[in-house]
């Protein structure tokens, strides 16, 4: 009987330099089963300086940075850095047990090869000679996340295919939850592993929980990306925003009708902000431990929490709305044009197409790709092809924050492929983004009229394909470009 061999997988550890670190690297080390294939520690402090302190373990280590940019970016760092078809994300404020890589190994073993992601199993030890603080209580609610990056392995195909993580989330909140929901409506299954992982409770200070505050910013981003019942897809509750901006709305009132000297008004909205803000208070105090700093903490932070989570929230949506992309086609614009390209040995990026995206990055604007790939219909290319040929792309040229094709035929009367908007509509969905101050660049007049359709901005880079009333067209209602950098650089202007 052949023995089965364990999957090969990748640790990828974000860090901004937490004492941890040197722990969990311990604990890899020295745990039962198979080894990781390499650990990639990804410093992501803005300012390095020394170098990490690591203990020597004999893993195979690497140490990239990313500049400060977030955990988000740091894990992309770390994924497309990394060698194997599997990569495992780890906090660098987790402990992993000493049997995690056999259980990571048999949550790995024979998944489904629609199984994006493998997730563990988070525990919060705490205390069992009193009640939780408030920053415990916030700690343990991470044993409630339905996928949450602390540890979570996923397929490096899945990663691709949605562009990774959102760097758009600056901070360790909301971006593995974003990125699941992206995957999942790619068609991929994130399955429950049985691996167990500990997180220390966390201690944050007296204004910890207004500082966690900032989340709001990204919630924005959520409800732009997943629509309105995001919360309820992503296993979350409702939140208390709502009660939050009514206890703001009355704290405003009762200081303008104070100024306005209408006494009577004052009295009735500052009585409603003040039951409003016991409530919210009480309702932290009840189950915590009660003690006469927790309870002047929770009644301080509770009449300040309500107009910085309002503040947040707004600053976030007005973001989003500021929020802009650009889309290119894929053939004779980013790639050199193959007929029905099925090999990933024949790309070969176009002039400028490599100075065009990282232009764009620079500038945090979220790149995608709208492609009409009808070879899928005709029987010339197969979906594996199609992917094999998207990662090839995505070594040279990626990351891409969404992946748009059409595999129709032309007759086949679908409404995505280009000329009409469905790719560019989606894509915009997907990035959050009004279509509006979305601008697609590509080099035929299909990908113009599918822009202009959508609603959105459009540049054509004319090639030897393209035709001149197309020219004429984009000459009429769009922007003409003679190279794909030259677009990059309009398309800022544009939006």
């Amino acid at each position: 009987m052949t023995e089965r061999r364990a999957p090969e997988y990748s640790v990828v550890v974000p860090t901004a330099g937490r004492d941890n670190l040197a722990a969990l690297l311990r604990g890899l080390a020295h745990g039962d089963g198979p080894a990781p294939d390499e650990v990639l520690v990804i410093d992501d402090r803005p300012r390095p300086g020394a170098p990490l302190a690591l203990p020597e373990l004999g893993l195979p280590l690497r140490v990239l940075n990313s500049g400060g940019r977030g955990p988000a970016a740091a894990r992309n760092v770390g994924w497309r850095a990394a060698r194997t078809d599997w990569i495992a994300f780890l906090d660098d404020d987790v402990l992993t047990s000493r049997d995690w890589p056999a259980r990571l190994a048999d949550d790995l073993d024979g998944l489904g090869d629609d199984v994006a992601a493998s997730v563990a199993r988070i525990e919060v030890p705490l205390p069992d000679t009193r009640r939780p603080t408030d920053d415990e209580r916030d700690t343990l609610a991470l044993t409630r996340s339905r996928w949450i990056t602390a540890d979570m392995a996923y397929r490096r195909d899945a990663l691709v295919e949605v562009g990774g993580f959102d760097e758009r989330f600056p901070r360790a909140y909301r971006e593995d939850a974003d990125l699941a929901l992206r995957v999942r409506r790619l068609g991929w299954r994130l399955a429950q592993g049985s691996r167990v992982t500990t997180h220390p409770p966390k201690s944050g200070g007296f204004l910890a929980s207004v500082r966690r505050q900032r989340g709001n910013a990204d919630n924005a981003l959520m409800r732009a990306k997943h629509g309105r019942h995001w919360r309820h897809e992503a296993g979350e509750g409702s939140g208390r925003l709502g009660r939050h901006a009514l206890t703001t709305l009355a704290g405003l009132s009762a200081l303008a009708l104070t100024t306005a000297r209408i006494p009577r008004g004052a009295s009735l909205a500052a009585g409603l902000w003040a039951g409003l803000t016991a409530e919210f208070a009480l309702s932290r105090i009840a189950p915590g431990p009660r003690t006469p700093r927790e309870v002047a903490r929770m009644t301080v932070t509770s009449a300040v929490i309500p107009p910085v989570a309002c503040t947040h929230r707004v600053l976030g949506e007005w973001r989003v709305r500021r929020g802009r992309a650009v889309l290119f086609d894929r053939d004779d614009t980013l790639i050199e044009d193959v007929p029905y390209l099925s090999d990933p040995e024949k790309v070969r990026p176009m002039p400028g197409a490599a100075e065009a995206l990282a232009l764009l990055r620079a500038e945090g604007v979220p790149v995608g790709v709208v492609s009409n790939q009808s070879g899928i219909a005709r029987g010339h290319v197969t979906p594996d092809q199609l992917r094999a040929v998207t990662h090839r792309v995505d070594e040279l040229l990626g990351p891409f924050s969404t992946w748009q094709f059409c595999p129709h035929a032309p007759d086949d009367g679908c409404a995505c492929r280009k000329p009409r908007p469905a790719m560019v509509l989606r894509a915009a969905q997907e990035l959050g983004v009004d279509v509006r101050r979305c601008v697609v660049v590509g080099d035929i007049g299909s990908d113009v009229e599918a822009a202009l359709t959508a609603g959105a901005r459009a540049i054509l880079v004319p090639t030897a394909r393209t035709l001149p009333d197309e020219v004429e067209l984009a000459r009429r209602h769009a922007v003409i470009a003679p190279d794909v950098a030259t677009a990059a650089r309009l398309a800022l202007e544009l939006t």
